[in-house]
This record gives C-alpha cells, sequence and structure tokens, in this order.
C-alpha cells in the first residue's frame, strides 16, 4: 500500500468503527463512513475467520480503540469546556451543521482497492478463491537491488611504480597499475529474503556478486569473455528479539555499529560492503519521547588458524563495543553521538626465529588492501615479499582503536534534511617501544584519522525527483585502522590516504535513483600514489 493510501485509510478507519457522528453530518458523508466502518468490521472477521488475526488479537485490537475514541472525546470535551467559543448560528437561530472533511470519490475507491489487494494478498486469495500456496511463503519478504555503474580511475603522473611500492618493506603495497587510467563498467546485483520464523525470532539470507577472496566489494567487472558472474552468499543470520529494546543476532550480517548516514558515504574505517561473522547484542532503551540510548556489543572472527607444533599463530579476533545517545526533536531533528571501542586480538605479526622457521608464518593477514606499516617476518631473507609471496609480510602494529562519531539531522525543511556528520579514529594500540622490540625497526606514529561531511536533500532515495547532494573530507594514517576492511572507493582501497569526496543522487522514480561521486586521494607519507575515481550509478531495488 502507497504512502498515499495510508494516510486516508488509517483516520477512515477509525472515524468509521468509532467516530461520533454529530447531527450536524451529512447524510452522504455519514453513509460513506457508516459503509467504510462496515467494510472494516467485515474485513477483520475475515482475518478472523481464515486464521490470519486471532479472536484475541481481534477483540483487543477493537478494545482498543474505543479506548481511544473515549480518551480522545474526554480531552475533546475537556478543551470545548475551557475555551467554550460562540456556536455560530444560521440566519433562523439554528446551530450550522458540522461537515466531515469530503474525500474525492477517486481516492476512496483507490483505497478499497488497495485495501483488497493487500488483504486478498495476505489470504493467497485470487479471482475470489483460496490457492494452494503454504502457509510459510507469507512470512517471507523478498529483496533485491541491481546497480550498473561507470567506474574511472585516474593516475597521477607522479606516482611511482607497482615494483617501487612492493620493495618498500615498511609499507609494503601489492598494487598492479599506478600510472595507467582505466575505465570500467561494473555490476553490483543483490538478492536476499527476510524470514519471519515467529513472534521473536527472525532471520535473513542473501546472495551477492562479486570476487569471493575480497570481502570488501560486491562489483563485477563486465566483460563477456571472462565468462559467468560469481555469486556468492554473504548474509546468513537469526535475529531473536525477547525484548523492544533488545536484539541478538549471529551469523553473517551487516554491520551492527553506528557509523553514520551510509547513503552519501560517511564510512570512516569499514567498507560499507563488509559483512560481519560472530554474535552480537543490541540494547535500545527509550528514556522518554525524545530521548533514546544504544548500545552495541560483539565477538567476531577474522580468522580461524589450526594451532599445532609447527602452527604457534593464534585465531584472529575482532571484539567491540559501542555505546551512544540520541535526541529526537519534535519536528523529527536528530542529534546522534557513539563512542566505540574495536580490539583486533592476534593480528600483528611475528618473525622468524630461525632460519627455516615457519612457526609463525600465519601471523600474516589473510587478506589486505595496502597502508598499514609492514616488516618483514624473515629477518634472513632479502626483501619483505614478492608478487607469487607475499606472506612473507607481516602487521607492525596492533590495533585497539577509540572511535567517536556524531552526526545532527536537520529536518527543518523535511522532507528535505541538512546532515553533519563527524568522525574520528585512533589505534591506541600502536606503541613504538613494543614494535622495536619485535621487529627490531622504530615506525612513526601515524594512528589517527577523521573525517567531516555535509549532506543536503532527501536521506534515502524512493520516489521520482528525490534529490541529494554531499561532500566531505578524509584523513586515515597508515595505522589507524586494519587497511584490509576500509573503504575500497577511497583511493582504491587502505589507509595512508586523504582527499575529498563529492557527490549528488537524483531520483528517476520510485525506488530508481542515479548517483554520481567524485573521489580524489593521496597518500599521506607512504611513496607516491595518487589516485582520482570518478563512479557513476544507475540503482534499482525491490
Amino acid at each position: 500500500m502507497n504512502i498515499k493510501a495510508k494516510n486516508w485509510v488509517i483516520p477512515l478507519m477509525v472515524a468509521a468503527m468509532f467516530g461520533s457522528q454529530s447531527a450536524g453530518v451529512v447524510a452522504g458523508e455519514r453513509e460513506s463512513l457508516e459503509e467504510v466502518r462496515a467494510t472494516t468490521m467485515s474485513l477483520i472477521e475475515l482475518l478472523v475467520q481464515e486464521g490470519v488475526l486471532s479472536k484475541d488479537k481481534a477483540d483487543a485490537l477493537l478494545k482498543q480503540a474505543q479506548q481511544a475514541r473515549e480518551k480522545a472525546k474526554e480531552e475533546a470535551e475537556a478543551l470545548a469546556a475551557q475555551e467554550a467559543p460562540p456556536v455560530e448560528k444560521t440566519a433562523e437561530g439554528q446551530p450550522k451543521s458540522i461537515r466531515v472533511q469530503y474525500v474525492p470519490e477517486h481516492v476512496k475507491n483507490e483505497m478499497r482497492a488497495e485495501i483488497e489487494q493487500e488483504v486478498m494478498k495476505k489470504l493467497n486469495y485470487k479471482a475470489g478463491e483460496r490457492l494452494g500456496i503454504p502457509e510459510w511463503i507469507d512470512r517471507v519478504e523478498w529483496t533485491g537491488e541491481l546497480r550498473l555503474r561507470y567506474q574511472q580511475d585516474q593516475f597521477s603522473d607522479n606516482n611511482v611504480t607497482p615494483a617501487d611500492l612492493a620493495s618498500r618493506e615498511r609499507q609494503y603495497m601489492q598494487v598492479n597499475n599506478t600510472s595507467e587510467d582505466r575505465e570500467r563498467q561494473r555490476i553490483r546485483a543483490l538478492f536476499g529474503a527476510n524470514l519471519h520464523i515467529n513472534d521473536w525470532l527472525s532471520g535473513g539470507i542473501r546472495f551477492t556478486t562479486g570476487l569471493l577472496q575480497t570481502p570488501v566489494t560486491p562489483n563485477q567487472t563486465e566483460g563477456f569473455s571472462q565468462g559467468k558472474f560469481v555469486f556468492g552468499l554473504d548474509r546468513a543470520f537469526l535475529e531473536a528479539k525477547p525484548y523492544d529494546w533488545l536484539t541478538l543476532t549471529g551469523g553473517r550480517f551487516a554491520n551492527p555499529f553506528f557509523t553514520g548516514n551510509r547513503a552519501f558515504g560517511t564510512d570512516l574505517i569499514w567498507d560499507p560492503d563488509l559483512a560481519f561473522d560472530g554474535v552480537v547484542a543490541r540494547a535500545n532503551p527509550k528514556l522518554n519521547q525524545h530521548w533514546q540510548l544504544f548500545s552495541t556489543i560483539g565477538a567476531f572472527p577474522i580468522e580461524e588458524i589450526e594451532s599445532s607444533d609447527t602452527n604457534k599463530a593464534r585465531d584472529k579476533w575482532l571484539y567491540a563495543a559501542q555505546g551512544g545517545i540520541e535526541w529526537t526533536s519534535s519536528n523529527n531533528s536528530k542529534v546522534k553521538l557513539g563512542v566505540a571501542y574495536y580490539d583486533f586480538k592476534n593480528v600483528e605479526g611475528e618473525p622468524r626465529e630461525f632460519i627455516g622457521d615457519t612457526r609463525y608464518d600465519a601471523t600474516v593477514p589473510l587478506w589486505r588492501q595496502k597502508g598499514n606499516s609492514t616488516f618483514r617476518l624473515n629477518p634472513f631473507g632479502n626483501s619483505c615479499g614478492s608478487a607469487t609471496n607475499p606472506s612473507l609480510c607481516g602487521l607492525a602494529s596492533q590495533f585497539q582503536l577509540f572511535n567517536v562519531i556524531g552526526e545532527v539531522d536537520l529536518a527543518l525543511f523535511d522532507p528535505v534534511h541538512v546532515i553533519l556528520h563527524g568522525q574520528y579514529v585512533k589505534n591506541i594500540g600502536f606503541d613504538q617501544q613494543e614494535i622495536l622490540r619485535r621487529t627490531n625497526t622504530l615506525y612513526d606514529e601515524e594512528n589517527e584519522g577523521y573525517e567531516f561531511a555535509l549532506m543536503v536533500g532527501h536521506p534515502m532515495m524512493k520516489k521520482r525527483h528525490d534529490w541529494q547532494v554531499f561532500g566531505g573530507y578524509r584523513r586515515l594514517e597508515a595505522d589507524a585502522m586494519l587497511d584490509g576492511f576500509t573503504d575500497s572507493n577511497f583511493r582504491l582501497g587502505g589507509t595512508d590516504a586523504k582527499g575529498f569526496f563529492l557527490g549528488a543522487q537524483y531520483g528517476l522514480g520510485k525506488n530508481a535513483w542515479l548517483t554520481s561521486r567524485y573521489v580524489s586521494a593521496d597518500e599521506i607519507s607512504g611513496l607516491p600514489f595518487s589516485v582520482d575515481t570518478f563512479f557513476l550509478d544507475l540503482n534499482g531495488r525491490f
């Protein structure tokens, strides 16, 4: 049912079922309200007969509406007694009639058709007959999204060669191209289902395109000579809600932490497409009409390692907690502030102790992009790594992140909003002396990052002519975050990056919109490697 229909249906159903009727109400309008009330009562009775709505719930619904009517009547009488405005009279001295707002006939017809369609869909009816469709179909909601992208990567003439980046063991980078501009047509397809299992347990699954060896991007470069697209499972979770304010989730799911409005790309430390594995608990108690607390705590496996006498590496984990507060005004403006702590366990590299020692080789990350400080695991070798064997490169720093994020959403001109976003992160796990002891190398302390962004327009693209413009600046130093999980679009992924982004979105129709974005990013302290990237996306969802 669309928004327009919903805005008419609720008041009309309530008025039809329980509205008082003054003697001055026009007869034709009263007859229309009586017709809608009779139809509503028949629909409720039909829902009870078909088992969609229990008798107890139907009685509770009617009782609740009756109580609401009586309360509204008492408030209206109290207000009338206080103000007691004069009653207008006709020339004959009779009170003037009170008229109910006129509802156009075409709106009534549209409402009637949509109500019938929704109810028949719920009851599995077609042409007046019950279909032989399993009951569980009603508890599955199908979702999906398609994105067609044009991407252009422009490299600076001052960039060093890929060989130069690979030869620097203190910041080893495996990059294939640093000089030749590149154009690609890319596609992303998402298809999933939200599952309503019972009153307190739900779940979800989702498939996506993309390369299976990367956790951060679902984009698939087009080209029919390379065969079929890869389609894999990237969401599979169960979610329990024992209380309205508490949610428990396990499996593989979307980022559970507050990171800002992702519609315009504000995500300093996490790639927006990254999935989290593990378990998480979220509590969102509401203090009153305007104030609400939120908190998230979870444990997430990054890489499981089978330790043994010949493999001393340990499982890599992320333990994280975030807490914050949100204030909502009477006009739906919002201010939200969150503080988080992310503790990555066993992600730093351990050097070999003697020639031929391989016990700590598995301490290197299974997946990297670029930017983190690195060192040579094999101190008896000549290089940190190579294109054929990059596993000799380990991360120099430990990672324990302190993160602060704030967002102000001004809805004074609703539906147009003004959103201000800011975020700061510091890797308090960076310890120069500990790194020197372990790697025999002294590294500069480059462990901070921040971001500012501004958006003006509709927060989400939902219908035709919705629009949005945004821009921001980001700086993420080499060891402020694990480079493997950062935004894959900003300097083509990784840390040791600074620069700005600008963009706009425009609604082409219901659930269809166009997005353009320009990202310009440079290195902070590493070897010269600058990339300007332009994206043009055609999006559609269902």
